[in-house]
C-alpha cells in the first residue's frame, strides 16, 4: 500500500488501484510506520509528501516487490496457462468502435484472464497507475515502455452531402479557411490541421469553428447534422463513408498515417497474460485497417 501511495501520489488513488477504501489504505500505512518506528508520509489536508526515510524505504522495496512479482510470475507462467487479472487502457472512440470486438473474443478464448478495461482518452502513467497494456494512437511517447505495432489510422476531412450543396466543396487545404469547421479537441493542436502536398511538403492550417468536441464521435454526428467540416480518424469516419452519411474531402492532400500501438512495461519475465493479449491484437490486425476499405 505504501508503494502505491508513493506512486500514484494519493490515498484515494492507491486505495482505488488495490480495491479498497482511502481510510484503511491510510491505516496500512499507519501501521507500516508504527512497526517500522518511523514516519514515512508527511500528511496535511492539501498536500502528501515523504519523508527522507519514506524516500529511501520506497526506493528499497519497490526494487524488492518488483522482483517477488517477477519470481511469482516466472512460476505461473511454467504452466503455460494465460490467467489472472489484466488491466488495459485504450482511446474511448477506437475501444468503442474497434476494439470491443476484439476483447470479446480475447475473453471467449482465454476464459481464465480476468480483463479490467478502461475506456479514456487520458494518457495515462501506465506502471505507476496499475495498467498491464496500453493502446496508443500516434507517437508511443515513453521511451521506456515497449511497443507493438498494430495498425494504422489515416486523418480525414469530412462534410454531409447537404452541407456541400450550400458550401462550396474545398479543392485544396487552405480553402477550409472559409468554412465552419468542427474541432475535435483530442489533437494536440486541435485548430491547426497539417495536410501533405504532392512533392511531400507539409501543409498546415488555421481554421475555425464555433463547435468544438473532446470526442470524434460527436464530431462526427455535427458533420452529419450538416454543420460544418469535421476532422477525425478513419477508424471512426469510415463507416460513415461506406453509408454515404458523409463525403470525404481532400484525399489527394492527406497527412501521413497515425500509427496504432499497443504499449507494455519490459520486465525479465513477461507474464504471459500479456504477451498472449498483444500477440491476439497483432494478429487480429495483421490483414490492414477494414475501416479504410470499401470507400
Amino acid at each position: 500500500m505504501f508503494v502505491a501511495v508513493m506512486e500514484t501520489g494519493s490515498f484515494a488513488r492507491a486505495a482505488e488501484r488495490l480495491r479498497t477504501s482511502p481510510g484503511q489504505a491510510s491505516k496500512l500505512v499507519s501501521r507500516l510506520e508504527s512497526e517500522l518506528g518511523v514516519r514515512l508520509l508527511n500528511r496535511t489536508t492539501r498536500a502528501l509528501a515523504a519523508t527522507e526515510a519514506g524516500k529511501a524505504y520506497f526506493e528499497r522495496i519497490r526494487v524488492l516487490l518488483a522482483d517477488f512479482d517477477a519470481v511469482e510470475e516466472a512460476v505461473r507462467n511454467v504452466s503455460g496457462t494465460p490467467k489472472g487479472r489484466l488491466r488495459l487502457t485504450a482511446p474511448v472512440s477506437f475501444g468503442a468502435t474497434q476494439l470491443a470486438p476484439v476483447l470479446v473474443e480475447f475473453a471467449r478464448q482465454f476464459p481464465q484472464i480476468e480483463l479490467d478495461v478502461n475506456f479514456s482518452d487520458r494518457v495515462v502513467r501506465l506502471v505507476d497507475e496499475g495498467f498491464d497494456v496500453a493502446i496508443r494512437i500516434g507517437s508511443p511517447g515513453d521511451s521506456s515502455l515497449i511497443a507493438r505495432h498494430l495498425c494504422e489510422a489515416r486523418i480525414v476531412v469530412c462534410a454531409s452531402e447537404g452541407y456541400l450543396r450550400e458550401h462550396h466543396m474545398p479543392s485544396v487545404p487552405g480553402g477550409l479557411t472559409s468554412h465552419d469547421c468542427i474541432i475535435d479537441t483530442n489533437f494536440r493542436d486541435p485548430s491547426v490541421w497539417a495536410f501533405r502536398e504532392a512533392d511531400g511538403t507539409d501543409t498546415l492550417v488555421e481554421v475555425a469553428g464555433r463547435l468544438r468536441f473532446s470526442n470524434a464521435d460527436v464530431a462526427l454526428a455535427a458533420a452529419e447534422a450538416g454543420l460544418g467540416v469535421a476532422r477525425a480518424p478513419s477508424f471512426i469516419a469510415g463507416p460513415r463513408f461506406r453509408d454515404g452519411r458523409l463525403v470525404p474531402l481532400l484525399r489527394e492532400f492527406e497527412d501521413k498515417p497515425l500509427a496504432i500501438y499497443a504499449l507494455y512495461p519490459p520486465g525479465r519475465h513477461l507474464a504471459i497474460k500479456v504477451r498472449v493479449f498483444v500477440d491476439f491484437l497483432v494478429a487480429y490486425f495483421r490483414n490492414g485497417a477494414e475501416w479504410d476499405k470499401g470507400w
